[in-house]
């Protein structure tokens, strides 16, 4: 009697393990974290070209400026010896500007430590000076580490040249960024349409609208062209008092994140689901600060009239 008992319960238990086995899926977390763990793997091999490219383009931005510099030298002599180089001209302008930053925070517990990177907004003066030179750009940063202001720099040169007609080559230009606190490093580009704006400013004697900024990146023609951070420079606009914050109609659509708890058996998953919204609804209901789109230097200016 007590063998065949023992019989029915080894039966028992092998016909219960064949059904979870068969029958019962796997844990959805299991799956999850297996896929999590692969885009990570992913991430971090396209974040390694991502840094290998960056060294690159900043060597050749680098490259580039040291030519420009040599044949603007070269401009400056030959009008110097045919005594055709154009009079010195003195400016001035500054406005703030938004820019995105990297935070990094640790926390310890035991004796593992967590290292979280989050993005934060903040605004910085940026100021043109013009005076008389040899049709130089210059840029300094204080207390600012590690910004590439370089090539926005005297792309915004160039097209305020253009578009007041007025020439250079006998002045100089020093492009000044400041903050109140040191930043570990900004991205320069962006910064592009609102230096073209400081220096059509200070060539053209006009004053600034205050309560007004801008984001963009500039081309020769004129363009102003995307940027990122939207979300965080719109935030850092609206802390520092202004009221209108001029976009790159590029970055008209703004991607945001949502929590959605979904239910798998007896599991609850928390998801971060992408949703794409319109940047100027999405930032006047939430941030609180007026938006109007660009795609031109001339747009830009309508709006500093």
């Amino acid at each position: 009697m007590k063998s065949k008992l023992l019989t029915f319960l080894l039966v028992l238990s092998l016909v219960a393990n064949a059904y979870f086995v068969w029958f019962q899926p796997t844990p959805p977390g299991s799956e999850q974290i297996q896929e999590m763990q692969a885009s990570i793997n992913s991430l971090e091999r396209e974040n390694e070209k991502l840094k290998a490219q960056t060294l690159q383009d900043t060597g050749s931005l680098q490259s580039y400026a040291s030519q420009i510099e040599f044949y603007r030298e070269k401009v400056f002599k030959l009008e110097s010896d045919l005594q055709a180089c154009p009079a010195g001209r003195e400016g001035f302008a500054t406005l703030q500007g938004p820019a995105v930053f990297q935070k990094i925070e640790t926390e310890q517990t035991g004796p593992l430590v967590r290292e979280s990177i989050s993005e934060e907004g903040t605004l910085i003066n940026i100021s043109a000076e013009i005076q008389p030179g040899k049709g130089r750009v210059l840029v300094q940063t204080t207390p600012l580490m590690g910004i590439v202001f370089q090539d926005a720099a005297n792309t915004a040169v160039f097209v305020a040249q253009n578009k007041t007609g007025i020439p250079l080559s006998g002045s100089d230009t020093i492009f000044s960024i400041t903050a109140k606190d040191e930043i570990p490093g900004v991205d320069g580009p962006s910064a592009g349409a609102l230096m073209t704006l400081l220096m059509i400013s200070a060539l053209s004697g006009t004053e600034l609208n205050d309560s007004i900024t801008l984001t963009g990146t500039i081309d020769q023609k004129g363009n102003v062209g995307p940027i990122s951070g939207v979300l965080e420079k719109a935030r850092a606009s609206k802390t520092g008092g202004k009221t209108l914050f001029l976009l790159p109609e590029e970055n008209s659509e703004l991607v945001i994140y949502r929590f959605v708890e979904r239910k798998y058996g007896g599991f609850t998953v928390i998801q971060r689901v992408e949703e794409v919204v319109d940047a100027e609804e999405y930032l006047e209901e939430n941030v609180g600060i007026d938006i109007e789109y660009v795609n031109t230097i001339d747009d830009v200016l309508k709006y500093e009239k």
